[in-house]
């Protein structure tokens, strides 16, 4: 028979934006003050009861007007975007639904941002709680009376800075092609995000806040909530650790089916899959940690279990039965279609966990970035010899998410971050600076647009070679350029002396001595002339690509020894 689970909200948002607060409200506890010294890192999640829900939330819930069958919600506050990406399965999340938290003074941070990105990637549906909103300036918080009732009494400049605030955050999300609404002002929460604005600290706006999420998951969430009692257990990784007295243990998300004490679970490995037999499982219940015998969807629970070093977060786990005969392939298939190894070129991707891995390939993906390989664990000797054999410089780099590395190799960049956002951000600014950098060097073997004018009464010499003075009208005059008059070649710069001092080049404006082998002055050459570098017609073609390292009045001079070229070829350079 099919029952309705639970379903799982996600906390995310911005470090220090009031994601744990808002929990330890919900729950009406102190997470911190909790945590006994014998499980210190335990997943941070706690169920809440439709009852519960209803005696917090008191006359809201009647505005759904819709029949509650959801038996309450699984919130699951995760220590930054790698242990939500790690709250997978194939095809999607497994967050139900995510509440991203913003703090309204500050608005949109780097890993807002990120987690948007995310929530998008994993087709989650999220609302906002614009979170501390009792740090306005001004404010004042009522106790016993709803958040619209709150808004309304307070003063014009409150209100007026909340709706600055709300909406330079509706213009962001707008840009992002995210459409959103106050939530008293959405017409359809499936085309707008809801944002509630909410206080941690007063709990103002935390009613509305669980009233809209109820009626999300019941409204829309019905269908993909359903279970049936002899489901097979799934679930994943969310963290691999060491405990004291323990050895390796495992937080997991049951997302399906039931877990037991003494079922035999298959993990997805990086190699091959792992298979294991749960000896304890632990769960947070009722302000306390305690071992039981049997975990049902949807759950956060704690699992001891032997040979699980090499267990590797975000990947999926199934409860081995006779109705599983296919469980090694099922979990190995969901684990290579994240992983790439591939011939073509590329870059490399590293990351700590399969999770953030397949974030950071979508993103990257995203903005049509070639993968070459992208792995789980730390920068190896190969990583870095196969980034360096790369043949386009520009995918000579590793991006690395959450791992270690011990070397770095002279021509390959490794951009390294904890956080997702960061390491697409670094990598399109290095992106940018790199192709600079090579579009440079190639100009380094470029015959430049030069303009010069032989100065009257300046003949030093008149041949033999010629020693005249010269002005530079455009470009930068360097020995041994190669000149031209009227576009037939002429001589070549074989020195340059300035204020008596030979120097290698003559910069735009400087009037410089120059002497010109094979040539004498009055007969190929006058005063007053104008002369022009030389350009080959490749390397003409080579500079209108890369005009925007030319200045004006090298472009200028460029149109001018083209039309001059075009008087012999009118194909010249074309």
């Amino acid at each position: 028979m099919a029952m309705i689970r639970q379903p799982i909200v996600a906390l995310v948002g911005h470090v220090d934006h009031g994601k744990s607060s808002i929990l330890e409200k919900i729950r009406g506890i102190s997470i911190t003050s909790h945590e006994p010294g014998l499980i210190t890192q335990m997943i941070k999640a706690y169920s809440i009861s439709i009852d519960d829900i209803k005696k917090f939330t008191g006359v809201l819930l009647d505005q759904l007007k819709v029949k509650l069958t959801i038996p309450g919600i699984l919130f699951i506050d995760t220590p930054g975007h790698a242990a939500f990406t790690n709250l997978r399965r194939r095809g999607g999340n497994i967050s139900d639904l995510a509440i991203l938290v913003i703090d309204i003074n500050e608005g949109l941070k780097p890993q807002t941002f990120e987690a948007i990105e995310i929530l998008r990637a994993y087709k989650t549906p999220f609302v906002i709680a614009l979170n501390k909103i009792d740090a306005i300036s001004g404010w004042h918080s009522k106790k016993n009376s709803g958040l619209m009732q709150n808004i309304n009494s307070q003063s014009e400049y409150v209100r007026q800075f909340l709706d600055t605030k709300l909406y330079e955050i509706l213009g962001k999300l707008y840009d992002m092609g995210i459409g959103s609404e106050r939530f008293d002002r959405v017409d359809d929460y499936t085309k707008q995000v809801a944002i509630i604005p909410v206080s941690a600290k007063t709990l103002e706006g935390i009613p509305e806040l669980l009233m809209i999420l109820t009626g999300l998951a019941q409204k829309y969430l019905e269908k993909r909530l359903e279970i049936r009692a002899d489901d097979v257990g799934r679930g994943t990784i969310l963290e691999v650790k060491e405990e004291k007295n323990f050895g390796m243990v495992l937080d997991v998300v049951l997302y399906d089916g039931v877990l037991n004490v003494n079922d035999v679970i298959i993990i997805g490995g990086i190699e091959k899959p792992i298979t294991t037999k749960v000896r304890s499982i632990i769960v947070y219940d009722r302000n306390e940690y305690k071992g039981i015998k049997t975990v049902c969807a949807a759950a956060a629970a704690r699992i001891i279990a032997p040979d699980v070093k090499d267990v590797v977060s975000g990947t999926p786990f199934i409860v081995a039965n006779e109705s599983t005969k296919n469980a090694e392939k099922l979990v190995q298939k969901e684990i290579k279609e994240i992983l790439i190894e591939t011939e073509n070129e590329g870059i490399l991707i590293k990351a700590d966990s399969l999770g953030s891995l397949e974030a950071l390939i979508y993103l990257l993906k995203e903005k049509e970035t070639a993968i070459k390989r992208a792995s789980i664990g730390s920068i190896t000797k190969k990583d870095l010899i196969d980034a360096a054999a790369e043949s386009n410089p520009l995918n000579r780099v590793i991006l690395a998410f959450n791992v270690e590395y011990e070397e770095e190799k002279k021509n390959v960049k490794i951009i390294s971050s904890n956080v997702i956002y960061k390491i697409i951000e670094d990598f399109e600014k290095w992106l940018v600076e790199e192709r600079k950098a090579l579009e440079k060097k190639e100009l380094e073997n470029i015959t430049m647009p030069v303009k010069i004018m032989i100065m009257p009464n300046c003949v030093f010499r008149q041949s033999n070679p010629a020693v005249v003075g010269v002005e530079v009208q455009a470009g930068i005059l360097k020995v041994g350029m190669h000149l031209m008059k009227d576009g037939k070649a002429l001589t070549n710069v074989k020195e340059i002396q300035h204020e008596m001092k030979t120097i290698s080049e003559a910069l735009f404006g400087m009037q410089a001595a120059v002497a010109l082998p094979n040539i004498t002055i009055g007969r190929q050459v006058k005063e007053s002339d104008v002369l022009y570098s030389d350009v080959p017609e490749g390397d003409f073609i080579k500079l209108k690509k890369l005009k925007k390292f030319l200045n004006d009045k090298e472009i200028e001079t460029l149109k001018e020894i083209a039309d001059i070229k075009r008087k012999e070829n009118r194909l010249w350079g074309v």
